[in-house]
């Protein structure tokens, strides 16, 4: 460090005359009012915490929307909360009739981010035995064109598939029909086959969660008679609120069981695991729950190959609770759900 510098007295002199001059006109000088503190710039959805993850952020969803609307009204606050969802990758459910735009939307975005699209068939026929969810295909030919759709549209780019969420679990717990289960097991075995075409496409086959399907090796069978050798691995958790370590010990016993098959933790709404003392409706719209792990395929356990937001945090499980119908944007409960998380 420099030796501090030795001015002359008359140097002095001159430099404390300056000083008491300055004090005594800021001394006359009034004190500048206070501004209020402006709110934030806006920044774009998806623009914020998307370098966290390998997979894509849709700019486009309802959960970016909200935030873009709420900072329009001056809601600064909510909106930053509601970030913790919009800057987040999500999978996108291929819509019903015909994927191809948005899916074509999807990859044109994400191939421009450098990402990769988690993207959900769910149009199996009879899905969901006529609940919440009732709807899908027409019949088997109606779903061999739209998954062909689905696939065809996806084409080359990086994409993560969770191939029909509830067909395989529903199958082992009696739901489906008879006569519907043989045609069931051809087409996901079909869906299979189609997506791995894409020579950049991993396909995981739903196997529901533990608190539903409790002894995993009752998946086994049909979960090899759906293609499950073919595909990448199986999906645990979609659109429900298990904890993460049941589903890596429930993931690991079913994973013994197949040959060592990997798999995918959906952590959307589990940051709180399932509600308590509900009984059959524990899964519709439970209040007080939280956002899970962030969507990231750095996990902590071999066989996990990512954490998803399969379930889009924010979309109503169904008319419970005062919600709206199943998959559409409820505000006020993606605004509980973001509030009570912890990342």
């Amino acid at each position: 460090m420099p030796a501090p510098s030795r001015r002359p007295a008359t140097l002095l002199t001159t430099a404390l005359t300056l000083t008491l001059a300055l004090a005594a006109t800021a001394a006359c000088t009034p004190t500048p009012t206070a501004q209020p503190e402006s709110a934030p710039p806006h920044r774009p959805a998806g623009a914020g915490l998307v370098d966290e993850s390998p997979f894509w952020v849709d700019p486009q969803s309802d959960a970016a929307r909200q935030v873009a609307a709420w900072e329009a009204q001056g809601r600064n606050s909510d909106a930053q909360v509601l970030r913790r969802i919009a800057d987040r990758p999500m999978a996108l459910w291929g819509p019903a009739g015909d994927p191809g735009p948005e899916i074509r939307r999807a990859r044109a975005s994400a191939r421009a981010a450098g990402r990769t699209m988690v993207l959900v068939a769910y149009n199996i026929p009879y899905r969901d035995c006529g609940q919440h969810s009732a709807g899908g295909a027409k019949d088997a030919a109606a779903y061999r064109s739209w998954i062909g759709a689905f696939a065809d549209n996806i084409a080359d780019a990086k994409a993560l598939v969770v191939l029909e969420p509830d067909a395989v679990p529903h199958l082992v717990d009696g739901c489906t029909q008879a006569g519907h289960r043989d045609e069931r097991l051809r087409l996901l075995s079909e869906a299979v086959d189609r997506l791995k075409r894409n020579k950049n496409t991993k396909v995981y086959l739903d196997a529901g969660h533990p608190d539903w399907i409790p002894d995993p090796k009752k998946l086994v069978d049909p979960l090899y008679k759906a293609g499950l050798e073919r595909a990448d691995g199986f999906a645990l958790n979609v659109s429900n609120f298990q904890p993460s370590a049941a589903g890596r010990e429930y993931g690991a016993t079913l994973s013994k069981a197949t040959k060592g098959k990997h798999f995918v933790i959906d952590t959307s709404r589990n940051g709180d695991g399932p509600l308590q003392g509900d009984g059959g409706q524990a899964w519709c719209n439970p209040p007080g729950r939280a956002l899970g792990t962030p969507p990231t395929d750095t996990t902590d356990a071999p066989l996990v190959d990512a954490y998803l937001w399969v379930k889009r945090p924010g979309e109503s499980d169904g008319t419970c609770r005062g919600g709206p119908p199943a998959g559409k944007w409820w505000p006020d409960y993606a605004l509980g759900l973001a509030r009570r998380s912890t990342d």
